[in-house]
């Protein structure tokens, strides 16, 4: 368990994590509290690492379920495995034979069958998905319902149970409640409205676009070897995109792949051919990249410039200033 908001973040910046304040206090929380958290933002801001980086950070297992339109308690809860019981059935038939003997009738050999139902219903039988699988292990574990906002209503309100009690129950067993109290983390791009009961259990964390300084760090710690001068660029310009109408805005996880693809080839700063070259990394619509190179005109003269020695840029102005003041002249 994490010490201090101050442990936190020293603990998942050790796994290239870089936390702000409220992410370290929500995790810190969750911990003390024994609370879910409901981490809800834009695609790619890193809150599926978020859960990931907990993990590790703490010893814990990681167990993910990630959601999808359709998915349903069966798939993401148990399901017996009826082949094997079936293989039972036949491996068993003479000891079947010895307890249906003597019946007189088919509703007698039905009540008989049936007391034995329990042999066949059993946890032996059981094939855990991940939400049983994260209630049932010998070990702490952190659960990630991933996407939440992609499953349907109606398996929403089945994980109220899960997240108020953490526990769940089962017709043929009954009531399965947690060997050890998971810490969930749900992850939501807010493609659709969650329900307050849902939101009521968990606390809140809303994960944004870094700033400039903050997405620096991340670069730095996850691309120790990009140059510090084709970091900043890189930050700079992908933050200057996220301020165009784009499709789809580049996410930090793009950010961090383009510095890796700029580095492959060998790239010491940013120009134009490096840009043309690699911006497929961080924009994948056609219509990106297009309005991209249109509003971004200038960006390899200013990287031309920047990789030059310090002392060029300085005379090559003086030289520019007095062409125009013979101009003038």
């Amino acid at each position: 368990m994490f010490t201090s908001i101050a442990d936190v973040r020293a603990r998942l910046e050790a796994q290239r994590y870089v936390a702000s304040d409220e992410i370290a206090t929500v995790v810190f929380l969750a911990e003390r509290l024994g609370k879910p958290v409901l981490a809800e933002g834009p695609a790619g801001v890193g809150k599926t690492e978020l859960a990931k980086v907990w993990a590790a950070a703490s010893g814990r297992e990681l167990v993910r379920l990630q959601c999808y339109e359709g998915l349903d308690e069966t798939k993401a809860l148990y399901e017996w495995e009826y082949a094997k019981q079936l293989l039972y059935t036949q491996l068993l038939r003479d000891a079947l034979g010895d307890v249906l003997a003597g019946a007189t009738n088919l509703a007698e050999a039905a009540d008989r069958l049936a007391a034995e139902e329990n042999v066949f219903f059993s946890e032996r039988f059981l094939l855990p998905r991940p939400l049983l699988r994260a209630l049932t292990s010998e070990h702490p574990v952190v659960l990630l319902i991933d996407e939440i906002d992609r499953a349907d209503a109606e398996f929403e309100a089945f994980l109220l149970e899960v997240l108020s009690d953490f526990q769940v129950s089962i017709p043929e067993i009954g009531t399965i409640r947690a060997r050890h109290q998971p810490m969930v983390v749900l992850t939501s791009n807010n493609t659709r409205e969650l329900s307050e009961a849902l939101r009521r259990r968990c606390l809140y964390l809303h994960v944004d676009y870094p700033a400039l300084e903050a997405e620096l760090q991340i670069v730095a710690l996850q691309v120790p070897d990009a140059p510090t001068r084709l970091a900043r660029q890189v930050v700079e310009l992908v933050q200057r995109l996220r301020g165009m109408d784009l499709k789809k805005q580049p996410s930090v996880a793009e950010t961090v792949e383009w510095a890796r693809a700029l580095i492959e080839l060998n790239a010491r700063h940013l120009d134009r051919a490096a840009l043309d070259a690699t911006l497929g990394v961080l924009l994948k619509h056609t219509g990106d990249q297009q309005r991209a190179r249109r509003m971004l005109p200038r960006t390899d003269d200013s990287d031309e410039s920047a990789g030059r020695d310090d002392d060029e840029s300085p005379r090559r102005r003086r030289d520019d200033d007095r062409t125009r003041r013979r101009r003038s002249e």
